[in-house]
């Protein structure tokens, strides 16, 4: 990135100008040659962002969408209860995530995310814990906020810093080794305490991989750290949406349209059409879709009943679609009648609830707050009631902040992503697709046939820069042309201790 421009925006928080480089910011060359159509199922992050990149090349595209509404799993609705506008779960933004920067960018919806620099950790009855980016560079720039924590002992600090020094040194090269093993398996080697491993670690690990320490692949928790972390300062910055989430894609219908594409949206596809040798179109519900070149956008289970079993036999990246899990994710939207909670976040160590948003937007001055609780790899809640949830997270919510003791909520209303990301589990890598066929498959695979999804060969873990990514690995496969934008370059001093490696 070229260039972070901040400006404060009221305690602890700061609104971030993150701009991609002058070649990202331009709307991308025009095709010399290859397809000239494309249909795209999926109009989620993935679809998206590969759609627009695609008719911003001049390919005329049409996106497929089941859901009269764009976002796919990061998208909002509204609650027939109240007639509120809400998300389907809270989804962050990080200052690593470069592509998705750019995305928001090119549909012209950054100044809607609200950036901050401290992370609050609740440790009652003391004021919550805050982590904050100092003066000290990459990867030392949490040193001294983290030396001021006092929900961590001493002790507890320095194991900490045992396996963040392990990870600093080991590098991509390192993690690579460790794809088969558990993270878990990782921090009983730095031997990590089990109060470090639930205050710290877990909450974590499990609300980026959507898993918890002893399920995820320790490569894929590692590079949360040693890319959200440690590699440089700006990495962990927070950005969060001051718009329910569908708003931010509300633009990308008109982009996709303003460059000659179309998105239609209540239609369902039915299968891909086939001939043997290659994709000719998508089967709808409201008939064929022909194209040159077909993106599958949608999550693998989904693909898996759009593919006929000659496909699969001819194309090796189809084989495994039935093997990828799936991990929950449970959102509660709680208003409560007079403000309890005073932080715009907070991290709760060792609790079910893993992450508290208060969720106020601006102009809302009926006196009431809306709080966002967020319980990531929620296998053991999706059985649950509303009643039982909200009880719960209640519970949660009065161990953080006293000021809710007594208070009741006027509404609640529980989300179930029951199959929220996939599981990016030890050996996943091993199965994940590339977005176009590699030519090692019997006769060089469904040639035309690219994939996206946050699931396939990103190189990240499930989140919406990883789908984001998705989405321009295949628009780049397509047009024959790299289109990704750079990670953050490491800072010289973490580059030096081996982060880049």
């Amino acid at each position: 990135m070229d260039r972070v421009a901040r400006r404060a925006h009221g305690a602890g928080s700061a609104v971030v100008s993150l701009a991609p480089g002058a070649a990202a910011r331009a709307g991308g060359q025009r095709m010399a040659a290859g397809p000239r159509t494309a249909v795209v199922v999926g109009g989620g992050c993935a679809g998206l962002a590969c759609a627009l990149r695609l008719a911003e090349a001049g390919v005329r595209v049409t996106v497929l969408e089941t859901r009269r509404k764009l976002g796919g799993r990061a998208t909002s609705f509204t609650d027939p209860r109240t007639g509120e506008v809400l998300d389907n779960c809270q989804h962050v933004l990080m200052g690593c995530c470069t592509n998705l920067l750019d995305f928001y960018e090119r549909l012209g919806v950054q100044d809607a995310i609200e950036w901050h620099a401290d992370i609050f950790w609740a440790n009652p009855p003391r004021a919550p814990d805050v982590m904050r980016p100092g003066r000290l560079p990459a990867p030392a720039h949490f040193t001294a906020s983290f030396a001021r924590m006092r929900m961590l002992s001493l002790a507890e600090k320095r194991a900490v810093a045992r396996a963040m020094w392990r990870m600093l040194r080991m590098g991509a090269t390192g993690r690579a080794k460790w794809e088969s093993r558990t993270f878990g398996e990782f921090l009983a080697e730095c031997a990590q305490p089990a109060s470090v491993i639930e205050r710290f670690w877990s909450p974590v690990v499990v609300s980026a991989c959507n898993l918890d320490v002893g399920e995820a692949s320790a490569a894929s928790a590692m590079q949360v750290f040693q890319e959200g972390f440690l590699a440089n300062a700006q990495a962990p910055l927070m950005g969060l949406s001051r718009v329910p989430l569908v708003r931010l894609y509300d633009p990308a219908e008109a982009a996709i349209r303003a460059a000659g594409g179309e998105v239609r949206m209540g239609v369902s596809a039915m299968s891909i059409a086939f001939d043997g040798a290659r994709a000719t179109g998508v089967v709808t519900d409201e008939g064929v879709f022909d194209a040159d070149v077909v993106i599958s956008a949608v999550p693998a289970d989904r693909l898996a009943k759009l593919v006929s079993a000659t496909m699969v036999a001819r194309d090796a990246r189809l084989g495994h679609l039935e093997e990828i899990g799936y991990s929950p994710i449970l959102g509660v939207h709680l208003r409560f009648p007079k403000r309890v909670m005073d932080l715009p976040h907070v991290v709760l160590p060792g609790r079910g609830t893993q992450w508290l948003f208060n969720k106020q937007q601006d102009g809302e001055g009926d006196g009431t707050q809306h709080i966002h609780a967020v319980i990531s790899g929620a296998q053991s809640w999706m059985e649950l009631s509303e009643q039982e949830i909200a009880a719960r997270v209640l519970e949660d919510i009065r161990w953080a902040f006293p000021a809710a003791r007594g208070v009741e909520p006027v509404s609640v209303r529980s989300v179930k992503e029951k199959r929220a990301t996939f599981s990016v589990v030890p050996g996943f890598e091993r199965i994940r697709p590339s977005a176009a066929a590699t030519g090692m498959d019997r006769d060089g695979g469904v040639r035309n046939l690219y994939l996206a999804g946050d699931w396939t060969r990103t190189g990240w873990p499930a989140t919406m820069e990883g789908a984001v990514r998705s989405g321009y690995l295949a628009a780049g496969a397509v047009l024959g042309t790299p289109l990704l934008v750079p990670d953050l370059s490491p800072a010289p001093l973490a580059r030096m201790l081996g982060v880049a490696r």
